[in-house]
């Protein structure tokens, strides 16, 4: 009897599901864009059946791809995914998806242009959106109101003609192990965005390594095969986008860093490839939050300056954790350092933890928003330019206001050497010392004085360095500029020096695209008793 019973359950449950059509709980989203290729992916409530239809027009979707359906939380939930290859690249193509009697809308999206060609490209860089329960909907204004609406405002065309994709260096949802996160607080609020231009995310320690993350999107594997879309990489037009890992149990492996090492001893004598772009959740160094730092970010880092500096490519790394926007750069490379969040988390506010104020860092704001990269193919001299698009706080709204902006090129074009004046071997006094250049000068048009490097030493060849000041033409830390007034020019050594002691003295300047000049003519000074 009791297996009679069985029987009759399971037959009256497939009647019921025949007769009941199936929901499209996730709309469609894309992965894994190629040239010639893409995969397309959904959550319906049960059903086996995949399928996208797709075409060049959307009045004649004649194309019929069929896909894979997988179960999502031991449910009778299905995630399906369809790869839809034969593609042409920089093609914009129309779709819509099917399960059973579930049909979609129909989307379109563009595929990218071959490693290496001339197309200028757009790419949006956020994180940090997990749900906070005093704004649940953050996540949709920065999509919809914010990504979106900016798009709208100031291109042309659909989205996917204007924006190639986005990446999310991490913190998608506050619990990853909590199944009905993923569907309610990161899917339902970007799904407008998400259907029309692919997204690249990779883990915070707020997905806490889930099966569901790692069912819900299908990334490049490319990586090590271990660790499969632990890291990875994508490369569009000229540039390579690298994703990474590092959360705990994840950044104490080494393959990790020796697969990035290897992948960037590759790139740098890849000749279609100009800039890397790397993003990791965890940052090197955060003035809003010191105890959000991690040590393998900067081991990150050095990598990539390396890289640039061996290459003369420039490279930039996209972070998030600390919810809030910093953008500095490396000292002796051209790189980046550039934290996107937040785009739907509790801002770590001003105050609220402990923050340092580091030489690297240009601007720090305790703002919503998200950064918009502008990449430029130009082929005598390509260049990629930041903006940081704000959406404000809790006590000042912005309406995608542009907060900040920096453009880097890859050929260097260097600023005139500085010259040292009113310096000579006249006694000094010991406890303060006034040195002083001449005006900025560079042969690149628009450059601007936009940082200087000075140093004395006690020996000629700079070996014993006692005063090393690097200065950025504006430091917004705490919301106020610490630099404003300060002359690039000049400096005053206000520590004490020795008695009866020559001092050398050099200084070089830097514009805002990252380039130093050589060092100045060195000259000295002696110290009285």
């Amino acid at each position: 009897m009791m297996k009679k019973n069985r029987v009759l359950s399971i037959f009256f449950l497939f009647i019921v599901q025949f007769l009941i059509a199936q929901k499209i709980e996730i709309k469609p989203y894309l992965q894994d864009a190629e040239p010639t290729s893409i995969k397309i992916m959904w959550q319906t409530d049960f059903g086996e059946e995949s399928i996208v239809y797709w075409g060049l027009t959307e009045n004649k979707l004649k194309n019929k791809t069929i896909g894979t359906a997988f179960d999502i939380n031991f449910t009778d939930k299905r995630v399906h995914e369809v790869t839809i290859t034969g593609l042409k690249r920089f093609t914009t193509y129309y779709y819509k998806v099917q399960t059973g009697k579930a049909v979609s809308k129909i989307y379109q999206f563009k595929t990218p242009p071959f490693a290496g060609e001339s197309k200028k490209i757009n790419l949006v860089a956020m994180s940090d959106m997990q749900y906070d329960s005093q704004y649940p909907t953050k996540f949709t204004e920065i999509v919809e109101e914010g990504v979106l609406a900016y798009f709208d405002k100031n291109y042309k065309g659909d989205i996917s003609d204007n924006l190639a994709m986005v990446v999310i260096p991490g913190d998608l949802v506050v619990t990853g192990s909590v199944f009905s996160q993923w569907q309610e607080h990161f899917f339902k609020q970007s799904e407008k965005l998400f259907s029309n231009v692919p997204v690249y995310p990779v883990p915070g320690n707020h997905e806490r390594n889930s099966d569901f993350y790692f069912k819900y999107f299908s990334l490049p594997k490319n990586g090590s095969p271990e660790y499969a879309e632990h890291w990875w990489f994508k490369d569009y037009a000229n540039t390579r986008i690298i994703g990474l890992d590092s959360n705990n149990g994840y950044r104490d492996i080494k393959e990790q860093l020796e697969w990035l090492k290897e992948l960037l001893d590759k790139t740098a004598k890849n000749d279609k490839i100009d800039f890397v772009f790397a993003q990791l959740h965890h940052p090197h160094k955060s003035e809003l939050w010191i105890p959000g730092e991690e040590d393998f970010s900067g081991k990150v880092v050095k990598l990539l300056e390396t890289f640039s500096k061996v290459s003369n490519k420039p490279s930039l790394h996209f972070f998030g954790h600390t919810h809030g926007y910093s953008r500095g750069q490396s000292k002796e490379h051209k790189h980046l350092w550039v934290n996107v969040a937040s785009a739907g988390g509790a801002i770590d506010n001003w105050g609220e933890f402990e923050g340092r104020d580091y030489d690297e860092f240009t601007v720090t704001q305790d703002e919503y928003g998200f950064v918009l990269a502008t990449i430029d193919t130009d082929k005598e001299n390509p260049s990629f330019t930041l903006k940081r698009i704000s959406r404000g706080n809790n006590v000042k709204f912005r309406d995608n206001e542009l907060r900040d902006s920096i453009t880097v090129f890859k050929k260097t074009i260097q600023p005139k050497t500085p010259i040292l004046v009113d310096l000579d071997l006249k006694n000094h006094p010991i406890h303060k010392m006034f040195i002083k250049a001449n005006d900025f000068k560079s042969d690149k048009k628009d450059a601007f004085h936009a940082a200087s490097n000075w140093q004395v030493s006690t020996t000629a060849d700079f070996s014993k360095i006692i005063y090393n000041s690097w200065k950025q033409h504006e430091n917004w830390y705490y919301k106020e500029n610490r630099q404003k007034n300060d002359d690039l020019t000049d400096e005053i050594i206000d520590r004490k020096l020795s008695n009866e002691t020559i001092y050398y003295v050099r200084v070089r300047y830097r514009d805002q695209f990252l380039n130093w000049s050589d060092w100045s003519v060195v000259k000295y000074f002696k110290t009285v008793k």
